[in-house]
């Protein structure tokens, strides 16, 4: 499953070689930030672990954070549902992060030190809420090398003008004024795109188009459900699901390719097909 996709036959190293060459993190006085975008099933938190090894394995001191880890809890989004729309009461989309947790992450990152160390936060999807500080893990040495990954990562915004026509029955029922979708919007542009300012290199994982990725969703979904775990969604459920995220993953795919440093080609198997890489002008 998703450990064949990218692991098998050293595309691991090939990507963390790619970046390298791209940029050494020696050159730069702080951690090199890199982004790791990718639609959800594609893979992305097996290739970031796989990353953090290849990078350890040349010396490289290397560290992965999630943009899930960073959501707001349930209560947040519970008061972003009565102030602005009842949608957002669902994590996912930008508006759904604690952004200024995640520069400030960043940050303590970039200063770390035995005796000042900075703490990761670490976000319970059983529970829908973050883990109290107390249990975030502690990093005592400033990394080379920052991973972050995340379905929305490096996306910009779309015009105004691509917001007015629903997408799926999700919009057209529940945002037929768009305002949830145009408030989303807003916020990817005012705290999100910042951010991404922030990236010195982004990755994508490039899916051979949006319809694959339900299938690839539902496959984790499916392990869930095998295990009866409590948080694992019924294929209605996962189709309802995906509709919150389907506006801005087919956006990904319309704009990605041109703005990625490297792009990992999958096809419909999840299977590596080529690494194509751009080097900034």
């Amino acid at each position: 499953m998703r450990d064949d996709a990218i692991t098998r036959g050293g595309y691991a190293d090939a990507v963390v070689a790619a970046v390298l060459g791209l940029a050494a993190p020696g050159a730069h006085r702080r951690p090199l930030l890199v982004g790791l975008s990718g639609l959800q099933g594609s893979g992305k938190s097996t290739l970031a672990a796989q990353l953090v090894a290849a990078a350890r394995h040349r010396r490289i001191e290397a560290l992965a954070l999630s943009l899930d880890d960073f959501y707001l809890g349930r209560g947040a989004r519970l008061r972003l549902a009565r102030d602005v729309h009842p949608l957002l009461a669902t994590r996912g989309v930008p508006g759904t992060h604690d952004v200024d947790l995640l520069l400030d992450t960043l940050d303590a990152l970039r200063a770390a030190r035995p005796d000042r160390p900075a703490r990761i936060p670490s976000f319970d999807k059983g529970r829908d809420t973050r883990l109290p500080p107390s249990r975030w893990r502690r990093v005592a040495a400033r990394p080379d090398l920052l991973i972050l990954e995340g379905w929305c990562v490096g996306v910009p915004p779309q015009p105004p003008s691509a917001l007015r026509r629903p997408l799926n029955c999700l919009e057209r029922d529940h945002d037929h004024d768009a305002r949830w979708r145009g408030w989303v919007n807003a916020q990817l542009s005012l705290s999100y795109v910042p951010l991404w300012r922030r990236l010195d290199r982004l990755v994508m994982l490039q899916a051979p188009g949006y319809d694959v990725v339900k299938r690839w969703r539902d496959e984790q979904e499916q392990a869930l459900r095998a295990r009866k775990a409590p948080r694992a969604m019924s294929p209605a459920a996962l189709r309802r699901f995906l509709m919150y995220y389907e506006r801005l993953s087919r956006q990904a795919l319309r704009t990605l390719p041109a703005i990625a440093d490297l792009r990992i080609v999958l096809g419909p198997d999840r299977r590596v097909r080529c690494l194509v890489a751009q080097r900034p002008s």
